[in-house]
């Protein structure tokens, strides 16, 4: 099993154990910093919601930096009991898991989120899937965080506001138009 490190906030330097799934990427440490470099180091009060949880990495450090809510959903089982292990070692209060299916909870949940991470894996029509559905759970002045593998400018009503790109990860940082 491998091991991810959170690397900012109350955890910080704090190891995670990975599942052995295949497709599983954790997001790098280097897109991390710059990805809340750009939300800004201290989410107190936010709800955020890591969508295709994975590693739960994104949705850790979010807790780790003081969201007051983390929701995470993982559909494979392997992941999901590592990521019920993380935030019982973590003691992660915060941190809501639930085994399910993405777009299945994009469709049903009522809630809205401050921040939304999508980190679907690769090559599968995930981000196509979901982009529908985006707009329903997000606070009109929210952000919403995309990882792909090719570079995104808008999803629904959302534009990339800043970008990068690291190995084979394009990230982008985005804000609704609807404003």
């Amino acid at each position: 099993m491998s091991r991810v490190r959170i690397v900012g906030g109350e955890w910080r330097s704090r190891l995670l154990d990975v599942a052995r799934v295949p497709g599983l990427r954790p997001t790098p440490d280097r897109v991390r910093e710059t990805l809340f470099n750009w939300l800004g180091q201290d989410l107190d009060g936010l709800n955020c919601l890591d969508l295709f949880a994975g590693t739960g990495i994104l949705g850790f450090e979010a807790a780790s930096r003081g969201a007051e809510k983390v929701t995470m959903v993982e559909y494979d089982p392997r992941a999901f009991g590592a990521l019920k292990q993380a935030a019982e070692t973590l003691r992660a209060s915060q941190v809501e898991i639930i085994h399910g299916d993405a777009v299945k909870f994009l469709q049903s949940t009522p809630r809205k989120f401050d921040v939304v991470f999508l980190d679907p894996p690769y090559r599968q029509g995930w981000i196509e899937r979901v982009a529908p559905l985006i707009d329903r759970i997000m606070q009109p002045d929210g952000w919403l965080y995309v990882e792909s593998e090719s570079t995104v400018t808008h999803l629904g009503g959302w534009q990339t506001v800043k970008q990068g790109h690291a190995g084979q990860v394009h990230f982008h940082l985005m804000q609704g138009t609807q404003k």
